[in-house]
């Protein structure tokens, strides 16, 4: 195959992949309306109060068990039933959910067996992009094995298709080489631990607001026994599934933002500080999610306030991505990234 094709090649898997996320998403969204359905087939008996069915036993009793009929025992059938179709729903989203993962690694790795040289498919925003979302699917597909966090998969599947579909419509640009600036082992290195951090942040940011969905529910006392949030895991679950993704990615946030940034940018430009809008906006980013673990760790912030930082943090995440690109562009040294 030539380049021409394996970049054709690459456009297709990313559309195919778009369509079954959509499809995972519907899944997901069926599995989370069937779930919210409470059965109306429930024996009325099973409900009642307690001192209701024991003054029908106790008439029962008195009547000699004439003309009075023993209550039938509850019929879980229909509870059962309901089960099995919210269960299918969400291994069918699950199962979606492996194959968009799979055509969206095909996308990536032909779109730099597409470029001419062959390189590293993170040479625009369009690629870090699509890498990144990638890296989201990814870490989600891991976590659920370990977390009760298939309910996430509305909201992922959601998110990326929202954002897949802004970066073929907005960001995307055919495979080409890359500009003079990028031609930089630390290319591979700087982007790529980017692309890690910022796909955990992005699935943690994803729990902290499933967090304060369902707190607020709770307090307001409409979490529904039977509802789709009652479905997620424990708050406290949630709360220390989001500290633990932040803590994974902070790290490698700070490899990429300042270790492999300056030294790269002592390497292109000579100098390892320019006070560039991307790198302060970096570094912005960095001190946000410093202060968010820093606060749980020390002063033990949890719940609804850790929950609001971790969002203000992706937030600033996501500025600095796309802001800084449209906002100032033109005055930073990484506009190139635009291309």
């Amino acid at each position: 195959m030539t380049t021409a094709d394996f970049a054709a090649f690459s456009n297709h898997a990313v559309m195919f992949a778009s369509i079954v996320y959509v499809l995972a998403f519907l899944s997901f969204v069926m599995e989370w309306a069937v779930a919210r359905k409470t059965p109306a087939t429930v024996s009325v008996t099973a409900t009642a109060p307690a001192a209701e069915r024991e003054l029908v036993a106790a008439t029962a009793e008195l009547s000699g068990g004439e003309g009075v009929s023993t209550p039938a025992a509850p019929d879980n059938s229909a509870d059962q039933d309901h089960e099995l179709r919210v269960e299918k729903w969400g291994r069918i989203g699950v199962a979606l959910m492996v194959l968009a993962c799979g055509l969206h690694f095909l996308g990536l790795v032909t779109r730099g067996l597409g470029a001419d040289p062959v390189r590293v498919p993170w040479g625009n925003m369009y690629e870090f992009t699509l890498a990144g979302t990638f890296g989201v699917s990814v870490m989600f597909l891991l976590l659920m094995r370990r977390y009760e966090l298939r309910w996430m998969g509305v909201l992922v599947s959601g998110f990326l298709v929202v954002v897949l579909m802004l970066d073929v419509l907005v960001l995307y640009v055919p495979a080409g080489p890359l500009v003079p600036a990028l031609h930089s082992y630390w290319l591979v290195i700087h982007v790529a631990a980017a692309v890690v951090a910022s796909g955990a942040f992005a699935v943690g940011a994803l729990a902290s607001l499933l967090y304060l969905v369902k707190n607020r529910a709770t307090e307001r006392g409409t979490l529904r026994e039977n509802g789709y949030l009652s479905r997620l895991p424990e708050l406290t679950v949630l709360d220390r599934v989001a500290y633990r993704v932040h803590a994974f990615g902070f790290p490698i946030w700070t490899f990429a933002a300042l270790v492999a940034g300056p030294i790269w940018a002592e390497y292109a430009w000579g100098s390892y500080w320019n006070w560039d809008p991307k790198e302060v906006w970096a570094f912005i980013t960095w001190v946000i999610y410093a202060a968010y673990l820093h606060a749980r760790a020390t002063a033990g912030w949890k719940g609804r306030l850790a929950a609001t930082i971790a969002l203000i943090g992706f937030a600033s995440l996501l500025f600095n991505f796309v802001g800084i690109n449209y906002f100032f562009g033109g005055g930073s040294m990484h506009s190139y990234a635009g291309n």
